[in-house]
């Protein structure tokens, strides 16, 4: 378990002011100058040898990706991109540190500006956080006014932080779709190659990260990659803030360590299961794209990126959604289906036409009116969408469907039998079901 002392995000629950002064006095912007002189090369060493994967929900090694960017800088400048667009169902970490953190992430897009020879950073916001939206202008406000960022700045590296607010579109959370939409298109992912490393924002090299990725690496720089890779199991180290909801006893964000059992985390510090554990009846653990996963499976499973993999799962962004026995999951997969429908751009054949496609059919298995044979049919079509897509939406869309139909169908026969059953006697006669 996590003491307070290596916390990295001191002021989660917004108990102090997220100013800049009162930042400094919690460690933001310490050494950050002579952090920076150590030049990209360091700074890149540093995060792979922390360990630090992509919080934004593919885990994807940070220092290795910051590395894929051009050595030298030719006549086309360098950006980092920070996606603050979370809008993954159940999903609300981002929005803490920017509302009580900011210049963790601010100080944080510095350092990994100078890692990859970047002297401009956008943050893309969600469309539907304005609080947040001002907090951070606030906070940027701050750092130009007290020459931490800007021209001739006192840390040595020339910065410029913009912040662009979307406009609450699901696929720009997407990192090609996101650039597409930073330059004032529509928000459509791109085709992959050329990656962004080489032609992202403007036909510039870019690096997209997730806002916690950014906003954790100058606290490793400052307290060491050793530091940070003593957190958690090989491969899956450091600190993660989890977002759970749902049927817990005290839905709460928390900063943990990696790898610690779901039933520690609940039980430290959600209170425990609503009705005991004995009432749990799956999790989805890494927000609604992933699968979910049945009690049995879940309970003494570490929360980490290779084991809810072997349990074909994901990690994700962490943000645990807790169903207990009262929940229909038939349903409960039917709105997340609606909602992956709902936010589809509709750029590629499968997942245009897929994903309405799905969502109807499990909203008749949700009301039972559908048949056995429906079931497969329907798992079948999330692996003819899944794969088939410019991005992961696709995947997002199939994954839950999947997980339902794998631990759960017996439910959905259930469901169906419970329907068909009144209808098989009429006016006293047995007679075939329709």
């Amino acid at each position: 378990m996590l003491s307070d002392k290596d916390r990295i995000f001191t002021n989660l629950y917004g108990r102090h002011d997220p100013g800049l002064e009162a930042a400094k006095q919690r460690g933001a912007w310490h050494l950050t100058r002579e952090m920076l002189a150590q030049g990209p090369d360091w700074i890149c060493d540093q995060i792979k040898a922390s360990g630090l994967r992509g919080r934004g929900g593919a885990g994807f090694p940070t220092g290795l990706k910051w590395t894929f960017m051009p050595k030298e800088v030719g006549e086309r400048p360098h950006y980092l991109v920070v996606n603050a667009d979370e809008s993954e169902p159940g999903t609300c970490k981002d929005r803490e540190i920017l509302r009580h953190d900011p210049h963790l992430l601010i100080e944080g897009c510095m350092v990994a500006s100078r890692a990859m020879r970047a002297h401009k950073c956008y943050v893309y916001l969600r469309g539907e956080y304005i609080a947040e939206r001002h907090a951070l202008e606030k906070a940027v406000k701050e750092a130009y006014e007290a020459k931490l960022i800007g021209e001739n700045n006192v840390n040595g590296w020339d910065f410029d932080l913009y912040v662009h607010h979307g406009a609450g579109a699901y696929i720009c959370g997407e990192e090609t779709a996101l650039l597409e939409s930073l330059e004032g298109k529509k928000g459509q992912p791109r085709l992959k190659p050329p990656f962004p490393a080489n032609a992202g924002l403007y036909g510039c090299p870019t690096t997209v990260n997730n806002v916690e990725s950014i906003a954790v690496a100058p606290t490793i720089l400052r307290r060491g990659a050793e530091w940070f890779a003593g957190f958690g199991a090989p491969n899956n180290t450091g600190t993660k803030l989890f977002c759970i909801s749902g049927h817990v006893n005290k839905p709460c964000n928390v900063e943990e360590e990696m790898s610690l059992t779901f039933r520690e985390l609940i039980d430290t510090h959600c209170g425990g299961i609503r009705g005991g554990w004995d009432n749990l009846k799956a999790v989805i653990p890494g927000g609604s794209s992933v699968r979910m996963v049945p009690a049995e499976q879940i309970i003494d499973c570490k929360m980490d990126f290779d084991s809810l993999r072997d349990l074909q799962s994901g990690l994700g962004t962490a943000a645990v959604i807790v169903m207990d026995k009262s929940t229909d999951l038939i349903k409960a997969i039917a709105r997340i289906s609606y909602f992956y429908k709902h936010e589809s751009c509709g750029q590629c054949t499968p997942c245009r036409e897929g994903t309405g496609w799905m969502w109807r059919v499990v909203e008749r298995m949700a009301r039972g009116e559908a048949e056995h044979s429906d079931i497969d049919m329907l798992l079948d079509v999330t692996k003819q969408i899944e794969g088939h897509t410019i991005c992961a939406l696709g995947d997002a869309a199939a994954w839950p469907i999947q997980g339902l139909i794998k631990h759960f169908r017996h439910e959905i026969e259930e469901r169906i039998d419970q329907y068909r059953a009144p209808r098989a006697l009429v006016q006293g006669h047995v007679v075939a079901a329709e």
